[in-house]
């Protein structure tokens, strides 16, 4: 069988690690997505790399950076073929680089969330799969219109929400769906405002912090409660001014309180999903947390303090997470990080494009998730009005 070939539209953070100019000062001054590709192609797991931005002015420092924060490190092939060319500013550089592909071969979004549904449905129309950084689009519309098109097309459409690979959130979800109906799930999730700088670019403009953070643990509590209880309505509230003191007009801070209901007993729950990007830097990148009380039980997970520490005269006192992305080599100084679940989630996809079948969040699971998220967007913009979902999560 063929390996697909594999192109990422987006050349950011999250893909290489290179933010500005330089490595990012975060926990992913390596990336996940692009190191993750690069291993899986070592490998031989799939085929060519195809990377796709606007501005290949930066490709040169761009490759430099990977070869020294990868190839060097690790001893591992980091070329790939970059549209725009270099030196070259092309916004649609994506789809000259989609008309390299051949059905069956998979594209892998990270972008700004207003791109995601035109480069989604561009691909799939090709008979590409596509996995979408979450959200994996911002309404229910264009959500719909990804379901009608996967399905015409026979293709994978997935959003890539890595909490569903974390063993501890695996398991949680489990214990949560074992001890009857939930009374109450909150969550929080922050980022420092260093972040912000980063995203200055699209902060507030194409997304916000909601749909940037909140979607990981709605989609967890979705997922959770998959066939289990429905979201019936949602109020927004908001908190500002960090944001707005560094210019840009975005929310410091996005509170979602969800009502859901339980299909066999009717019974309310509540759930309230909170996400800032205005932290302080402190000892991780992210702080992470929820906990679930339902009938029978209650279930808490920290996911940024598993009982790891590390203090160190140049970087100081931290908590790191190599369950997430390992990027310390192993004793022969090789790639260690294929258990990980940053990885996982990349590598499970790539693996159900090939004729695999394991369980993803596919764009036809996860429909709830953008209903909550775009409820939580009116309801801000209606002044914290209350915004009812339909029985199947029309707004």
């Amino acid at each position: 069988m063929k390996l697909p070939n594999v192109l990422v539209l987006g050349t950011g953070e999250y893909v290489t690690g290179f933010v500005n100019g330089a490595e990012s000062s975060s926990d992913k001054g390596a990336g996940v997505v692009g190191l993750t590709l690069f291993d899986l192609r070592q490998r031989g797991l799939i085929g060519d790399l195809l990377f796709a931005g606007t501005n290949g002015e930066k490709f040169p420092a761009m490759r430099a950076h990977l070869q020294r924060v990868i190839g060097d490190r690790y001893q591992m092939d980091v070329s790939f073929q970059s549209f725009p060319n270099d030196g070259e500013h092309d916004p649609e550089a994506w789809k000259t680089a989609m008309a390299e592909l051949s059905p069956g071969d998979a594209v892998l979004v990270f972008t700004p969330d207003d791109l995601h549904f035109e480069m989604a449905e561009a691909a799939a129309q090709r008979g590409l799969h596509v996995l979408v950084a979450k959200p994996i689009v911002k309404t229910l519309v264009e959500h719909d219109a990804l379901i009608e098109i996967a399905e015409e097309q026979e293709v994978l459409i997935a959003m890539e929400v890595h909490k569903r690979w974390d063993p501890i959130y695996a398991d949680a979800r489990q214990r949560i769906r074992d001890l009857g109906d939930f009374s109450y799930f909150q969550s929080y999730m922050s980022q420092p405002k260093s972040q912000l700088e980063s995203f200055r670019r699209w902060a507030g403009k194409s997304s916000d912090v909601s749909y940037y953070l909140n979607a990981h643990h709605i989609d967890f509590h979705v997922w959770a409660m998959e066939r289990v209880a429905r979201p019936v309505s949602v109020v927004a509230s908001a908190s500002n001014g960090v944001a707005q003191g560094m210019g840009i007009e975005t929310e410091d801070s996005i509170t979602l309180m969800v009502d859901w209901e339980h299909f066999d007993s009717g019974n309310r729950g509540t759930a309230v999903y909170t996400s800032a990007w205005s932290a302080p830097k402190a000892e991780v990148h992210s702080q992470q947390r929820f906990s679930s009380l339902s009938h029978h039980g209650e279930v808490r997970v920290d996911q940024a303090h598993r009982g790891y520490e590390v203090a160190t005269d140049d970087a100081g006192y931290s908590t790191p997470n190599p369950l997430f992305m390992r990027y310390l080599p192993d004793g022969q100084g090789g790639f260690a990080g294929q258990g990980a679940y940053g990885y996982v989630s990349i590598a499970t996809f790539l693996e159900a494009v090939k004729g695999g079948d394991p369980e993803l969040a596919t764009v036809q699971q996860t429909r709830e998730v953008t209903a909550i998220l775009e409820a939580g967007r009116k309801s801000l913009d209606g002044g914290g009005r209350r915004v009812d979902l339909g029985i199947r999560g029309e707004i």
